[in-house]
């Protein structure tokens, strides 16, 4: 039994989300792309601009930052910034951001021209002889209030207004099956080298989650049959980071039983909150209305695409057009199922239901 003061946890900060692992397999192909697209700035050449894509969880985010340190310690005179779109989700939020990472301060929230702090940053730039590499991390969070092409469009076409501007840009997508296209006049000058993460295979998921057990815990905590039963709950969505927030649940339900070893039961348990990352994180993606229209669905799976929209209007007073777009987004992104009956006229009666358990959806719209 474990004592008050005693823990299963030798270093638990490597199944915090933010941990940047010194072991990162499986990633070499593309670590090695992100490099070549970064090296011309070390010849004072713009870098080539990217597009790394992939489903949740792959790696996408931790070979851009790794990549990025391993840069730092062979130059000053490229200045790298990630933003995390999903909480900087507006042309002027990217921007102040940037601002702030390059200068260590933290413009105004208001009384600002977004035009003004941009110049702000590219004089920066210019002045100190630095070229400027942004990691768009989650840019999904910018497509639809059409903030991507607005944000792409100001970085990459800055050197046309400000000759000696150099700044690219790496796009971070996360592919849940929402389809996304920038503008083109984005596209003629984004022009990336596509970094593709695939899923992780089952014996490479087997690889890392045993390497963070090894250091997040002492010996023997974790048995194999625990083990195994994380590496099948993590191949089930292809999300790694389920499986580190599952290892880190687990544990703590272990910890509350004051046993010294992690049992399946543990795993089994700690699952039911884990899996509601990967839906919680989809819908965290939505507009206000989106989240709207996914709530009345969950509240009601019987409802006809006609009856629903009706109630959807009476709420946001969006017409049919919108309401359609935002049907289809969700059906293409998996969150809700919208088939056509073969019933009505011509077969072309719709309904419309959650995807998901109802519950668990409610859930994580609170």
């Amino acid at each position: 039994m474990l004592l008050w003061d005693e823990t299963l946890f030798n270093n638990g900060e490597v199944l915090e989300f933010d941990h940047l692992p010194e072991y990162f397999a499986h990633r070499e192909s593309q670590m090695q792309a992100l490099r070549f697209s970064l090296k011309p700035a070390l010849r004072g050449m713009r870098p080539v601009n990217c597009l790394v894509k992939g489903p949740p969880g792959t790696g996408k985010t931790t070979a851009v930052m790794k990549v990025f340190n391993e840069m730092k310690e062979y130059t000053d005179s490229v200045v790298l910034v990630k933003v995390n779109c999903q909480m900087e989700s507006t042309r002027f939020a990217v921007v102040s951001r940037i601002y702030e990472q390059l200068t260590s301060i933290a413009p105004p929230s208001s009384g600002i021209s977004f035009r003004r702090l941009f110049e702000k940053v590219v004089k920066f730039l210019i002045d100190s002889n630095k070229t400027l590499v942004v990691a768009l991390d989650d840019i999904n969070y910018l497509f639809p209030e059409g903030h991507a092409d607005e944000v792409m469009y100001s970085l990459l076409r800055a050197h046309e207004q400000y000759p000696g501007a150099k700044i690219s840009v790496i796009a971070i997508i996360s592919d849940v099956g929402i389809p996304y296209s920038f503008d083109p006049r984005v596209g003629s000058v984004f022009l990336p080298e596509e970094v593709a993460f695939p899923r992780y295979e089952i014996g490479e998921i087997a690889d890392i989650i045993a390497n963070r057990v090894k250091h997040a815990f002492f010996k023997d905590v974790v048995s194999d049959e625990a083990l195994d039963k994380v590496v099948t709950y993590v191949d089930r969505t292809g999300d790694l980071r389920i499986g580190i927030d599952l290892l880190k649940r687990s544990a703590l339900n272990a910890e509350r039983r004051a046993s010294r070893t992690v049992s399946v039961e543990d795993v089994d348990k700690a699952y039911e909150a884990s899996r509601l990352l990967h839906l919680c994180r989809n819908i965290r993606s939505l507009s206000d209305n989106e989240k709207t229209l996914l709530g009345l669905i969950a509240k009601d799976s019987s409802l006809q695409a006609g009856e629903l929209y009706k109630s959807f209007h009476d709420i946001t007073g969006l017409g049919y057009t919108r309401f359609y777009e935002m049907i289809e987004k969700m059906h293409v992104s998996r969150l809700i199922d919208a088939d056509f009956s073969g019933k009505g006229m011509r077969g072309r009666t719709r309904y419309v239901a959650p995807a998901y358990d109802s519950n668990d959806i409610l859930k994580c719209l609170e």
